[in-house]
């Protein structure tokens, strides 16, 4: 259950961390509405499998028994690829998604409410415990699927992706309240792969650009729990390449060419407020799991809607009203390198 409600006010401050495996005071007291610490540690942990711009992870929960609070974690914005926040809002979307998977695989069904104060800027949504109910199978299977899914930045075969797979994959895009169109045919493929090399080659000439990529890049062997790894960042990048991908520092030659006719979808939101980009993160997610599900892998490529006036060219290249948020290069192919994920200690807050 969605709602957008501007003016609920916030809740208290933070508190230490209470041990996962024990109940504080006012934690179990009811069963059936509040789950146990231990429970919500869990959820948050899938949370946090959550894909974001570089692995930056920018999100952060404050958890009480009345429900969990989602923050846009300030100190993890990319500032010179982000300054607006919106991939930040973006990636705390997808967590949400993966968060509200985990607690109906749980038994409850919590009121989630976006952007809940606007007095606090990093606070993106609000859930509470109000109901339980048994989770359906597509919560199950979806659930399932968070741990398996990873960006893959790697070639992928030149296997045709069924229409019935197409079909649920725009289909999940639309229940969570945003779009997702896939390019077919030479001019479209011409277009979004023109747009992509344009916005990549702009934002690559600002040398901040260059070095933020480089500060989020782990070295093979560098013990790392965020950024992107040497072994995930696909083979060296190559400018006659299809669409670009980012020099994450790889020393591997690509051995194998890129897909000829690659699956190219863009996913996009009605607007483009706080709001609708949360909603269109809670999308990605679920596209992306349902893709993980029946057997397909995905990379992300967001140069196109990082440089403004590219994304108005390919949003009017759709013919669409709403902006494009993501673009997503899907197909079949070998699972991609997991990238590391932050314990949960360190993103979250017990009030």
């Amino acid at each position: 259950m969605l709602q957008d409600h501007r003016d609920r006010p916030g809740g208290s401050g933070p508190k230490t961390l209470p041990d996962a495996g024990t109940t504080g005071e006012g934690w179990g007291m009811d069963q059936k509405m509040t789950p146990t610490v231990e429970a919500l540690v869990d959820a948050v942990a899938a949370a946090t499998r959550a894909p974001s711009m570089h692995n930056t992870q920018p999100w952060r929960f404050r958890v009480s028994p009345e429900g969990i609070d989602v923050h846009v974690d300030p100190e993890r914005v990319l500032p010179v690829a982000d300054p607006t926040w919106r991939a930040a809002r973006l990636a705390c979307g997808a967590a949400l998604f993966n968060l509200r998977l985990a607690l109906a695989v749980q038994g409850r069904s919590p009121v989630v409410t976006l952007m809940p104060d606007h007095r606090v800027t990093t606070l993106v949504a609000r859930l509470s415990f109000e109901h339980a109910r048994p989770a359906t199978p597509e919560e199950r299977m979806l659930f399932e699927a968070i741990p398996r899914r990873r960006s893959n930045r790697y070639p992928f075969l030149d296997t045709p992706i069924p229409l019935e797979y197409r079909a649920r994959l725009r289909d999940a895009a639309a229940r969570e309240s945003a779009w997702l169109d896939f390019l077919l045919g030479p001019a479209a493929i011409s277009m979004i792969s023109e747009l992509a090399h344009a916005a990549d080659r702009q934002l690559s000439r600002n040398p901040d650009y260059r070095a933020e990529i480089a500060g989020w890049t782990r070295y093979d062997g560098e013990p790392s729990t965020d950024g992107v790894p040497e072994a995930a960042g696909g083979p060296v990048p190559q400018p006659y390449e299809l669409l670009p991908r980012r020099d994450f520092g790889s020393r591997e030659p690509c051995r194998r060419d890129y897909e000829t006719e690659p699956l190219i979808g863009v996913l996009g939101s009605l607007s483009d407020s706080p709001t609708d980009q949360l909603m269109a993160g809670q999308a990605l997610q679920r596209v992306l799991l349902t893709a993980t599900h029946h057997g397909l892998v995905a990379s992300l490529i967001s140069q196109p809607v990082e440089v403004p006036e590219i994304c108005e060219q390919l949003r009017i290249g759709l013919g669409r009203y709403g902006p494009p948020q993501i673009v997503l290069r899907i197909g079949y192919g070998t699972p991609g390198v997991s990238a590391p994920r932050r314990p949960v200690s360190e993103v979250v807050d017990f009030v």
